[in-house]
C-alpha cells in the first residue's frame, strides 16, 4: 500500500464538485497513428457504463485524433475520429492511449508537431490519463516532469532512460497523482477508468459500471503489475478458497496463521503462495480490502467511524484514520465529506475526538 498514490483532499473535493454539475463530464480521448483498438475502447466502455440512477450518462465521451483526420490503428483498420483538437480543448479530462507508430518517443521525443499542438491547446487544470503507453506523450510534452508516473512494468527501465526527470514507480497498477493520472498495462487502464469513477461518484457508481462492463470492480492501485505465477498447475493448491473465507470474516481480526491453517499450508508456504498469486502479502490484501469496506461505509452510510472502523476489522477510529491517511492522504470524516458533503452526522463517533473534527 505504501507505493499507492492517490488525490489530495482538495482534489476529491473537486470530484464531488463535477459530480453535482448539471452537465455530463467530458472525456477527450486522443487517437495517435499506430493506436491498439482495445486500449483506445477502454475509456467509451467504461465511463459509458456509469450512469446516474435514473439513467443519465455521468459521461460524454469523444474520440479525437491531433487534426481530425483518420489515423491508422495497430490492428490494419483506420480509425475516424468524432472530433478534432477543438475537443481537447473543451475536455474535463483527456485519456491518451497508447501509439505504436512513434518509436522515436523510446528516445526521448520529440512529439509530432499537430501532437504538440493539440496538446498545448488542452485547457489548465484539465485532468489528464494516460493508459499503457500513452505515459510515453505525457512525458514528451513535459507534463510528466518532476511528478510520480507508471507505465508498462516491460517498458520501465526504458522510459527511465528516456525521460529522467519522471519519477518512475514500474511495481503498480497506477497512479493517481492529483490532476494527472497514469496506469500500466492494458487491464489496468480499465482499473485507472473505474478508479476515476470512483473517485468522482463514489463506490456505488463505480460498482455498478464495473458490473455492466463484467470486470473486477477493485483492484488497489497499488497492487503489483508483473505477478511470477497468476494461474497456478493446477495440481497445486491456491489460496483462493482461503481469500473468499476471509472476505466474510473482515470484521474480525484474522492472523496469518489462521489464514495458512485454512488453507492447510505452511506459513512460509501459504505466504509464499499467496504473493505469487495476488501480487502482494496477505497482511497487504487484508488492509486493501478492509480499506475498500471502509470506504464504501463512509460513502453510502451514515454509521458513526469507529464503528465503521469495527465492521471494517480496524478496531478503532484512531487505526482506521492512520491506514487512511497513509494510503489514502485523507482521513475518514473528509473522505466522508467528500461524497456525503451534507451527511448530519459527516465524522461523528460516539466519543467524537477532537484531531478528527478539525481534520
Amino acid at each position: 500500500m505504501d507505493s499507492v498514490r492517490t488525490a489530495p483532499a482538495e482534489d476529491l473535493d473537486q470530484g464531488r464538485d463535477r459530480r453535482s454539475a448539471p452537465r455530463p463530464h467530458r472525456v477527450a480521448v486522443l487517437a495517435l497513428p499506430g493506436v491498439p483498438p482495445f486500449e483506445l475502447g477502454i475509456p467509451s466502455r467504461v465511463f459509458g457504463s456509469a450512469l446516474h440512477e435514473g439513467g443519465g450518462a455521468l459521461y460524454e465521451v469523444t474520440v479525437c485524433t491531433a487534426d481530425g483526420g483518420p489515423v491508422p490503428s495497430d490492428a490494419g483498420f483506420t480509425v475516424q475520429p468524432a472530433a478534432g483538437p477543438e475537443a481537447l480543448a473543451a475536455a474535463d479530462t483527456v485519456i491518451v492511449p497508447p501509439t505504436h507508430a512513434m518509436p522515436e518517443l523510446a528516445l526521448g521525443g520529440p512529439l509530432p508537431p499537430e501532437v504538440t499542438a493539440a496538446i498545448a491547446a488542452i485547457r489548465p487544470g484539465t485532468r489528464l490519463v494516460s493508459i499503457c503507453t500513452g505515459s510515453y506523450v505525457l512525458a514528451a510534452a513535459g507534463l510528466l516532469d518532476g511528478r510520480p508516473a507508471t507505465t508498462h512494468w516491460n517498458l520501465a527501465p526504458e522510459f527511465r532512460r528516456a525521460y529522467p526527470r519522471v519519477l518512475v514507480d514500474e511495481d503498480v497498477l497506477f497512479v493517481d497523482d492529483g490532476d494527472v493520472l497514469t496506469s500500466a498495462g492494458v487491464a489496468a487502464g480499465v482499473d485507472l477508468c473505474l478508479h476515476l469513477i470512483r473517485r468522482d461518484h463514489g463506490s456505488a457508481v463505480a460498482n455498478r459500471a464495473a458490473r455492466v462492463c463484467v470486470v473486477p470492480p477493485w483492484r488497489d492501485g497499488g497492487q503489483a503489475q508483473y505477478i511470477d505465477r497468476p494461474v497456478p498447475e493446477p495440481t497445486v493448491a491456491t489460496t483462493t478458497a482461503t481469500r473468499a473465507w476471509a472476505l466474510e470474516r473482515l470484521d474480525s481480526p484474522i492472523t496469518l496463521g489462521e489464514l495458512a491453517a485454512h488453507a492447510r499450508m505452511s506459513l512460509r508456504t501459504f505466504t509464499r503462495r499467496f504473493r505469487d498469486e495476488v501480487g502482494m502479502t496477505p497482511v497487504q490484501w487484508l488492509t486493501t480490502q478492509r480499506l475498500q469496506v471502509a470506504r464504501h461505509l463512509l460513502e453510502s452510510s451514515d454509521l458513526p467511524v469507529d464503528l465503521v472502523a469495527h465492521r471494517a476489522g480496524f478496531g478503532s477510529a484512531g487505526s482506521l484514520r492512520q491506514h487512511m491517511r497513509t494510503a489514502l492522504g485523507i482521513s475518514p470524516i473528509a473522505y466522508r465529506r467528500t461524497f456525503q458533503p451534507h451527511s448530519p452526522v459527516s465524522g461523528m463517533t460516539s466519543g467524537v475526538i477532537a484531531s478528527d473534527v478539525a481534520s
